[in-house]
């Protein structure tokens, strides 16, 4: 696992599949711990993040070189903002309206891509766009308090701040982008110090930080940043999905918290149209590249 961790160990497709499921499961347990905390989310994600920084980079420790350029200060910012978001709208909205909506953020990343990168929306990608964002209303529709509202439009609002972390990192194709997370991380720790001694977590609950910061943030990231090398995207696109469908799942199983019908159906059109644009994007990508080998 150490050598998986520090990229030392070469991976067949199958077991580089396993590790990506691996990192998906434990991305999906993230819902279910922020509800159990009973700690302000700004403190969860503070910790969390504390903990997760310390873990890379001890783990990383002299392959780490922050060079502090645009995309990598810039997705770091975009990262934390990403982090803050999450935790406090899984607070105060349900685990699946937070999750499945942070999950439109590749819709996000085909506009920034125009703005950042400038690679043009094709007229598939606006399509797509319209199908999600006719999803992402269905959220609305349910019977929500005005702390649910807000916890929607954080979700929101994390989703683009992730597709332009996103954005930051395919900038950053000529250097290592692992020091992006972990000055992202560290951000999120010092953002978050003043709320983190408003209370003091019960020992549970530092239990359940420790397993957050350590396998669920910060190993999670360095298990995903090496297998996804040795993986078809296709492939590595299917897997991630778990992370959306199984998050509300351990939270209902847990603590019986239900979705709403409406958010389950927007759900479900928002994940197959991400999903399906994903496939169709690495469709495209993978038949240009035989092109130019021909």
């Amino acid at each position: 696992m150490f050598g998986v961790i520090t990229g030392k160990v070469k991976l067949s497709t199958n077991q580089a599949l396993l590790y990506i499921a691996l990192a998906a499961f434990l991305w999906s347990t993230s819902g279910l711990f922020i509800k159990i905390i009973d700690l302000n989310p700004l403190a969860i994600a503070g910790l969390r993040s504390a903990i997760a920084a310390a873990v890379m980079y001890s783990l990383m420790r002299g392959r780490i070189d922050f060079h502090l350029s645009r995309p990598q200060i810039i997705g770091a910012i975009a990262y934390a903002l990403t982090m803050l978001l999450f935790v406090s709208s899984t607070k105060m909205t349900t685990a699946a309206n937070a999750i499945l909506l942070q999950y439109t953020a590749p819709v996000y990343a085909a506009l920034f891509g125009a703005w950042l990168l400038k690679e043009r929306a094709t007229k598939f990608d606006w399509i797509i766009i319209g199908i999600v964002l006719g999803g992402m209303l269905l959220f609305f529709m349910d019977r929500l308090t005005i702390f649910g509202l807000w916890g929607n439009i954080m979700a929101i609002g994390s989703g683009a701040t992730m597709a332009l972390f996103i954005m930051c990192m395919r900038m950053q194709k000529s250097g290592s982008t692992f020091e992006t997370i972990v000055l992202g991380n560290i951000l999120t720790a010092v953002i978050c110090l003043p709320f983190c001694f408003q209370q003091a977590p019960t020992l549970p609950e530092w239990g359940a930080l420790f397993y957050m910061g350590t396998l669920q943030l910060g190993i999670s990231f360095l298990i995903f940043s090496t297998a996804i090398k040795y993986v078809p995207a296709l492939d590595a696109i299917l897997v991630q999905t778990l992370d959306p469908i199984l998050n509300p799942v351990w939270v209902y199983l847990v603590i019986g918290e239900e979705p709403g019908r409406w958010a389950l159906l927007g759900g479900f059109i928002v994940v197959s149209a991400v999903t399906f644009r994903n496939i169709h994007a690495s469709n495209v990508k993978k038949a240009g590249a035989i092109r130019q080998l021909k």
